[in-house]
């Protein structure tokens, strides 16, 4: 979009939370003390402002100019500080923390909600997209529990990094605008060990198309709150599902199976960039099917099903190996929260359904594979050649990311001589006693139904999506550890550079983010406490 089609001042930047306010029910009880709250969807919220000083340590132009239509320009100034950190409420704003439940680590956990999250409202940008600005850490709520309502660098500096870095990943995801660090003391046991440490605070101002999720309906389903339920499922389905028909009678059935039908796309993109979340319950699992609620996630490295990459999670049920299983639980407690509204022949029919999302997720899975193998067509033996690389993979600890990256930049007369020189991740799969076996029929299935394309247009297709960079923990870490000392060039660094992450770039070879990782990050752990 052009500079001059831009907002300039923030003034004239406006939210609106009228539709969300008008279509249910709020919270009758004002405050932002703990509480069980009953028959509503929203309690108003206000935000408590981030003591000062206040810092902006990131920015997201795409998202500033590209949905909210500011100019980046701003972003620098002292009013946009306070709107983008809860010390100011934005033109239109009604603050409002969402109720909703959820199954934790397989069991139901009760009233969850946003304890430390404030919707600011809605924004429809000059594309007509209608986007949901929330703010994290921005204080309590009635759904704070325990909790302060804030968050910390630490986590705040991921959660901006991740949600930026998997949308130009090509995964579905919430979006973040900005990062906002303060100086205000906040008490964190980050691995639970009673090693408390003094952080500061920080606020994202992050955005999605909506933040309902499974634990969004389940709370009303577990409530018996059953005419709030069809309430909110009409409106979702209405507002993000019009292709589906109001007075289809079947419409809950259709909206179910588009769910799933998703869900299971969603598990196999972040399996194919190898993504692991961390922590899969049914409140951090969106009815829209994009990545939210950025906590103990990470990118594995050595490829290994059981990977887990939240320290908290003892019995690895979040494993990256786990997702597909736990995303097939998931959506079982969403049909269990959707049977009061269906008749018996419609629960049947969502069972059937439900039935089908090994066979979706695992053609999903297969399709991504196959394009980052650069296979084209079809043959028989695509699967065994997939899981004939991944066990190797998974028994020479080959590097996931880079194999199969390293894979797109040789040439097929580099495969034919193994000639891995500065490729470090194929030379340690090269090492498998059986690589010459697969390596044979990779070739023999690259020429079978390839013979108009050259070896440099098979070599750009699968560079397209095989990422030469992601978010590897030891990488936010190092960005982490500047940030907490008011640097926050790292961040920008890594910012720039994971926006275009199948691009070569100098300053990433150059700071080693395609290369072995450094010893120090085997030590690295990350938890649910942020």
């Amino acid at each position: 979009m052009s500079a001059e089609n831009l907002t300039h001042d923030l003034d004239h930047f406006r939210v609106s939370c009228k539709k969300l306010i008008e279509s249910f029910p709020v919270d009758e009880v004002y405050g932002n003390f703990v509480r069980t709250v009953k028959n509503c969807i929203f309690s108003k919220s206000i935000p408590t402002p981030l003591k000062g000083p206040l810092r902006l340590a990131a920015v997201s132009k795409d998202v500033i100019e590209g949905i909210l239509d500011l100019d980046v320009a701003v972003t620098q100034t002292n009013d946009f500080l306070h709107y983008a950190s809860g010390g100011r409420l934005l033109p239109g704003s009604v603050p409002l923390a969402h109720r909703y439940g959820g199954h934790q680590f397989g069991y139901w956990a009760g009233q969850l909600g946003d304890g430390r999250a404030h919707s600011l409202g809605q924004f429809t940008n000059r594309k007509g997209e209608t986007w949901e600005l929330q703010l994290k850490g921005s204080g309590k709520t009635p759904y704070s529990r325990s909790g302060d309502g804030r968050a910390v660098i630490h986590s705040s500096v991921r959660e901006f990094l991740c949600s930026e870095a998997m949308h130009f990943l090509g995964v579905p995801t919430s979006r973040a605008a900005s990062l906002i660090v303060s100086e205000e003391a906040v008490l964190r046991d980050q691995f639970y060990n009673g090693n408390v440490k003094t952080e500061r605070g920080a606020v994202v101002l992050r955005l999605a198309k909506s933040w309902f999720r499974i634990g969004s309906l389940e709370i009303l389903a577990q409530s018996g709150e059953l005419d709030l339920l069809r309430k909110l499922l009409n409106f979702v389905i209405t507002e993000h599902f019009p292709s589906i028909g109001s007075d289809d009678p079947d419409k809950y059935l259709v909206f179910y199976s588009t769910v799933v039908n998703e869900t299971a796309h969603l598990v196999a993109r972040w399996m194919s960039v190898g993504f692991a979340h961390g922590v899969c319950n049914t409140d951090n699992f969106s009815l829209l099917s994009i990545t939210i609620d950025y906590g103990p996630f990470g990118f594995m490295e050595s490829y290994n099903p059981n990977f887990v990459p939240n320290t908290s999670d003892d019995e690895g049920r979040y494993s990256i190996g786990a997702q597909a299983n736990v995303g097939l639980f998931n959506l079982d407690k969403l049909l269990e929260a959707l049977s009061p509204l269906l008749t018996l022949k419609q629960q049947q029919g969502a069972k059937h359904i439900l039935k089908g999302y090994v066979d979706i997720y695992q053609m999903r899975f297969h399709q991504l594979f196959k394009a980052k193998l650069g296979l084209v067509g079809m043959e028989e033996d695509d699967v065994y050649l997939i899981a004939f690389l991944l066990k190797m993979m998974e028994e020479t600890h080959s590097d996931f990311t880079m194999t199969f990256r390293q894979l797109s930049e040789a040439s097929t007369e580099q495969l034919h001589n193994r000639d891995f020189t500065q490729m470090w991740a194929l030379e340690e799969l090269s090492s498998h006693k059986l690589f010459s076996d697969w390596l044979s029929m990779y070739l023999l299935r690259l020429s079978s139904k390839q013979q108009n394309e050259t070896d440099l247009d098979r070599q750009h297709r699968m560079k397209s999506v095989n990422p030469r960079y992601v978010l590897r923990n030891w990488m936010a870490e190092s960005a982490i550890r500047k940030a907490e000392m008011n640097d926050f060039s790292e961040v920008e660094v890594l910012h720039h550079i994971l926006s275009f992450p199948f691009v070569t770039q100098e300053t990433a070879e150059e700071a080693g983010y395609a290369a072995r990782s450094p010893l120090w990050a085997k030590r690295l752990k990350v938890s649910c406490s942020s």
